[in-house]
């Protein structure tokens, strides 16, 4: 029995075959951390957006703006057929019915200035802003013809104007519509918003509308000018649907990382400035896809929104998964280097030695994700490469009990983990530059293994 031991122990020993199967079970071990840094890592960014959201319902979520729109009622008419039950006589009956059509400007102009600021925390950061809005145009008078409605049949006196927004919380002024020579306040109305089929993208739209308009506000000319002054505080992202048949934008910020959004992109040239930026829209009706005038209600145009993100990039976290999607690799290769140095030299590691270099490496992306919740993503990654780098370097003299391979291994690492920093920063590259470099990886244990004897 001693001798069946010895000769096995032996063989773990002696044995490449022996070696690659314990160097295979370890990583296979390995990859259980690296799975709970990965749910670590998802944690950490629900954790933040968590903590993003909760302050943006407190200042003011993203603006939304959807108006305003001239909201007029008509009326319908259908014939009942009534029969009498004693005489069998047959009548007929007249029922009326309200309708509301929606109309849109003929012209739109908004001006926004929009200077953010950042909201922290604990190590949490959002932007939120205040903005200051001039909304300005002119709608047409309303034309029912189209609809086979007559004149006498429209209620002109009913007539009220509507505005949704996102927003209502941030709303800081009071607001109201001056139209020709007469002003309007808006006050909310509350509306089912699924059964109207406003929500999208888990935006919803909440609506204010004025009292009743004056009758020669809408009739008396063909063209009713209207000006609204709107101060609004939002966060991340302020958005306009474009529903003037000219409809022009124009936000001034000091915010230096604009980054524009939506189905349309400022026309000038111009907008970004040492100081921010100045942009400027402006959408015909033939530039998006829907008309002028609605019946019964509204359509759900959200996702022809545009305008501007203020979000900060926060993209540790992704980085940060992204690298820890490699750690398979780095630990393969790792341990690839560790055997092909005792394969060459002829010096024993233990199995032990490997499972501490293994846990060292699954180290890094603990540092990775702690240290960039407080610094940039470089310094991070730059700082815990350099920590593991080190550490195994020094572990590796102690093992090797020479300068050449410890310093043959520090130098593989830093190119290792160098080579996977650039493919977390490219985005188009990412897939052609990994797969030269693995090539180049392959290559060259190719050649530092061809003089190995592979016995069993």
């Amino acid at each position: 029995m001693d001798k069946q031991q010895n000769k096995f122990g032996n063989w773990l020993k002696t044995s490449i075959t022996a070696r690659m199967l314990m160097i295979g079970f370890l990583i296979i071990i390995l990859l259980i951390p690296l799975t709970y840094i990965e749910s670590l890592i998802r944690e950490r960014s629900e954790r933040q957006k968590s903590v993003v959201n909760e302050i943006n319902q407190k200042w003011g979520n993203e603006v939304l703006l959807y108006g305003p729109i001239l909201k007029v009622p008509y009326k319908t008419y259908t014939e009942k057929l009534l029969t009498n039950s004693e005489t069998q006589k047959v009548t007929k009956e007249t029922i009326s019915h309200t309708n509301y059509a929606y109309f849109f400007p003929e012209e739109l102009a908004i001006k926004s200035e929009i200077n953010p600021e950042i909201k922290k925390r604990g190590i949490y950061k959002t932007s939120v802003y205040k903005s200051d809005m001039n909304i300005s145009g002119f709608f047409t008078k309303p034309n029912f013809t189209n609809l086979e409605v007559e004149d006498k049949d429209v209620l002109w006196e009913k007539s009220t104007i509507i505005i949704k927004t996102s927003n209502l919380k941030g709303i800081n002024n009071h607001v109201e519509i001056s139209l020709n020579s007469n002003s309007y306040a808006f006050v909310p109305k509350y509306e089912e918003q699924i059964k109207n089929n406003l929500i999208n993208n888990n935006k919803t739209l909440h609506k204010l509308e004025t009292s009743y308009l004056q009758k020669e506000d809408i009739t008396l000319n063909n063209k009713q000018n209207f000006s609204i002054e709107l101060t609004i505080s939002g966060s991340q992202q302020f958005n306009i649907i474009p529903i003037g048949k000219q409809t022009n934008l124009n936000i001034k910020s000091n915010w230096k990382t604009a980054n524009f959004i939506g189905e349309f992109l400022p026309f000038n040239s111009d907008k970004i400035t040492e100081d921010g930026f100045d942009a400027k829209w402006k959408i015909l009706h033939i530039n998006r896809p829907f008309s002028q005038e609605y019946v019964k209600y509204l359509p759900n145009l959200n996702e022809f929104a545009f305008g501007v993100n203020f979000k900060i990039p926060i993209d540790e976290y992704q980085k940060s998964e992204r690298s820890a999607k490699y750690g398979f690799l780095v630990i393969a290769l790792t341990f690839l280097i560790f055997f092909l140095i005792q394969s060459i030299s002829k010096i024993n590691i233990h199995p032990f030695q490997y499972l501490m270099i293994g846990l060292a490496l699954t180290m890094f992306y603990t540092l990775l994700i702690s240290i960039s919740e407080h610094s940039n993503f470089f310094n991070a990654y730059l700082i815990a490469s350099f920590s593991v780098i080190v550490l195994i370097t020094l572990y590796s003299k102690s093992i090797l009990k020479t300068f050449k391979f410890p310093l043959f291994i520090g130098v593989s690492l830093v190119a290792l983990y160098s080579f996977i920093f650039v493919i977390i920063q490219l985005e188009s590259y990412a897939l052609l530059v990994g797969s030269l470099g693995l090539f180049a990886i392959l290559s060259a244990i190719m050649y530092a293994s061809r003089k190995i004897e592979w016995s069993y």
